[in-house]
């Protein structure tokens, strides 16, 4: 597992205009490979999860709960991951810390289509919060 890779997804965070190709970037690198779940350690994260409902609430135009989360912390890289439902969509999320920058993708359950929404600005102080 390249974790290394996760400096390249930063930059990309940071500098790409086309949020879809930074959520591709994540998945072909991190998401779709087995050992990656592995890695870090999960957590709870308040203010991180705030922000994923407010995101989806803009995004669908209404109040969205945020079910089936689980936050994951790789500590070296100041990086947060996690899937979850909103309502009925699925979605993702990647943040990090030291940038204070993240990604929220979402999708509608069965269909091909996903909404994307880059994040800054999220207090993270509760990150040592353990589930």
């Amino acid at each position: 597992m390249k974790l290394k890779k996760l400096y390249q997804l930063k930059e990309k965070l940071q500098k790409e205009t086309d949020l879809s190709r930074i959520w591709s970037y994540y998945m072909d690198e991190f998401g779709d490979v087995p050992e990656f779940s592995d890695v870090g350690e999960p957590v709870r994260q308040d203010a991180l999860l705030a922000t994923i409902a407010q995101v989806c609430q803009q995004i669908f135009g209404k109040p969205t709960n945020i079910d089936d989360i689980l936050i994951i912390y790789i500590k070296e890289y100041q990086f947060y991951h996690a899937p979850f439902m909103a309502n009925k969509h699925i979605g993702g999320v990647i943040f990090f810390e030291d940038i204070n920058t993240g990604l929220i993708a979402v999708t509608s359950a069965g269909s091909n289509l996903a909404k994307y929404s880059r994040f800054t600005g999220i207090a993270t102080s509760d990150r040592n919060d353990r589930n």
